[in-house]
């Protein structure tokens, strides 16, 4: 057991926050960054029910990795406090305020499979709220971001952004044989799901891997940073 010793001068708190500081993480370290949307509860019981389903019949873990999320930025290498992240991101979403996404259900994206949040009710229409969203965020992080040591290309295009909520994802680049048979699977799966949620969840997540020029996806960790709540 560790004994905590009293130091003159210092409050109680004070010597919390000296604990707690031998478990910081300094800036620089070798950590990613992603800044997601996260689905009402119910969704993320029927993502998670599919990744667990497609983990326990193929072994595939690449969507299962994360916590349910659409990425507004993803994995990006920002050297600075967590703390100053968090304060531009909090910047960045003043103004801004709840909108509804929609669930097209599964589609092939990618190398993949998603749930479809891309588009409104109709299906086709884009859904700008969501590329608004995202945009304000990467504008906010771009400043602080700095080149990795194995770099890769993760910049925002808004002509190309996509939202999505991964299901089955980079374990095809390794197994590609297995999509059509994987797809099947998952449509046949009795996991229900909401058409709709409020997109009012904003999360800040640190991310890790032993090697992410690799198959990163074996060895992610991470952990929750922050929570926004949009106002609707």
């Amino acid at each position: 057991m560790t004994e905590t010793r009293h130091v003159p001068g210092l409050t109680d708190i004070d010597i919390e926050v000296r604990a707690a500081a031998r478990f910081d993480r300094a800036a620089g370290d070798p950590y990613r960054y992603g800044v997601y949307l996260r689905p009402d509860p119910a969704t993320c019981a029927a993502v998670t029910a599919v990744t667990g389903q497609l983990r326990a019949q193929y072994g595939f873990v690449s969507a299962g990795a994360f916590p349910p999320h659409a990425t507004l930025v993803g994995s990006r290498h920002i050297p600075v406090p967590e703390a100053e992240i968090t304060a531009a991101v909090t910047r960045a979403l003043n103004g801004a305020t709840a909108f509804t996404v929609h669930n097209a259900g599964v589609r092939r994206q990618g190398v993949g499979l998603v749930y479809d949040v891309a588009h409104l009710a109709d299906g086709t229409t884009p859904n700008t709220a969501f590329t608004e969203l995202a945009a304000r965020v990467d504008e906010a992080v771009v400043p602080l971001q700095a080149p990795a040591p194995n770099p890769a290309d993760h910049s925002f295009d808004a002509s190309a952004f996509r939202p999505h909520l991964s299901l089955l994802s980079h374990d095809m680049y390794v197994r590609p044989d297995l999509l059509e048979e994987a797809d099947e699977y998952v449509r046949g799966l009795p996991v229900p799901f909401p058409d709709s949620f409020p997109g009012d969840t904003v999360t800040l997540y640190r991310t890790a891997s032993e090697d992410w020029t690799g198959r990163w996806w074996t060895t992610l960790t991470w952990d929750h940073v922050h929570t926004w709540r949009l106002p609707r």
